[in-house]
């Protein structure tokens, strides 16, 4: 019997739709010690004998690839995959597969419940009533204001939908975008750099690569508004924590969300010491109805490929699919 990894935190000790179906296409599940996100080290005992994987943001590099050749299939309960060494699993026939159009509204709504704890001063005004204080005072207003959008595809869209409706103005950087929709919302697409001069609140949804690696660095930092605020949801390498901790001690921008990290855990930091700050634990893209989404959407790739059948929809490699074996 084929074994399946169900690595994701979110999803231990959880009898979903997502197991029945792999339980019907004949496999056995495997979860790790414990639901932590695990390391490499963790990660390559975890994988022994292990054919699928409904992988989390664990780290599938080439030493954990090349030491498990049974595993056929990398299935990232998720739409980003700089987790996964795709070149790797290519070379060994491994199968990577996400799971479109399962998270974008999560996320969306995760990234606007860190605009509105800002803006609001949730954080800081709850532990100040808490502690005996009643500091009201007025508090910034999103109607009106300028919603900057770095990356329009799916997520992107949603958190302008979500903008229209709190009545602000929508700006985009999207090199290859939708017209319709661009069209329909009246966003105003724009080059990155004016993007970051015109925004109110910047908020990334670009992928993770070699080229966007500290995509927000000093000097784009510097770019931005000393009254903005800058909204991290996507992945944690495209922010360099030290340059903003810089621009937020030097009052350069007005303060951050962040629900990634450089590292992840990021262990103790001292962006945690600000009031200007509000953290979440890469939790974005995981409400209840996108966890059972994924989860299913990654589930049925799997048995697809395990008998025969090729989810062109969710390979990112497809280029494997000349040695792909199960």
């Amino acid at each position: 019997m084929a074994k399946a990894l169900i690595a994701p935190m979110t999803l231990a000790g959880i009898d979903g739709p997502f197991l029945q179906m792999l339980r019907e296409a004949g496999f056995e599940f495997v979860y790790p010690d414990r639901p932590m996100q695990m390391t490499e080290d963790e990660l390559l005992p975890t994988l022994h004998g292990v054919a699928a994987s409904i992988a989390g943001s664990e780290p599938y590099t080439r030493r954990v690839i090349a030491a498990n050749p049974e595993l056929r299939v990398i299935a990232r309960a998720g739409v980003g995959y700089d987790a996964v060494d795709v070149a790797a699993a290519t070379d060994h026939g491994v199968a990577v597969t996400i799971t479109p159009g399962t998270n974008q509204d999560a996320v969306a709504e995760h990234t606007f419940a860190l605009i509105l704890a800002l803006t609001k001063e949730v954080v800081v005004q709850h532990l100040a009533v808490k502690a005996g204080g009643w500091p009201r005072r007025p508090n910034l207003p999103l109607r009106g204001r300028t919603l900057g959008i770095a990356g329009l595809g799916r997520i992107g869209k949603s958190v302008a939908v979500r903008g229209a409706a709190f009545g602000m103005r929508l700006l985009a950087y999207e090199p290859y975008p939708d017209a319709k929709f661009v069209a329909q919302y009246g966003v105003n697409l724009l080059p990155f750099e004016r993007l970051l001069a015109e925004s109110d609140f910047l908020t990334l949804h670009v992928p993770l690569t070699p080229e966007s690696k500290h995509l927000m660095n000093r000097r784009t930092l510097a770019l931005m508004k000393p009254s903005a605020f800058l909204i991290n949801t996507a992945r944690g390498g495209l922010v360099s924590e030290v340059d903003l901790l810089e621009a937020l001690r030097a009052r350069k921008i007005a303060g951050a969300g962040l629900d990634v990290f450089e590292q992840e855990p990021p262990g103790k930091s001292p962006l945690f010491e600000r009031d200007n700050v509000v953290l979440t634990p890469h939790a974005a893209g995981v409400d209840l109805q996108s966890r059972d989404d994924m989860a299913v959407s990654a589930a049925r790739a799997i048995v697809k490929l395990s008998r025969g059948e090729w989810p062109a929809e969710q390979v990112v490699n497809p280029e494997v699919r000349a040695k792909f074996k199960w």
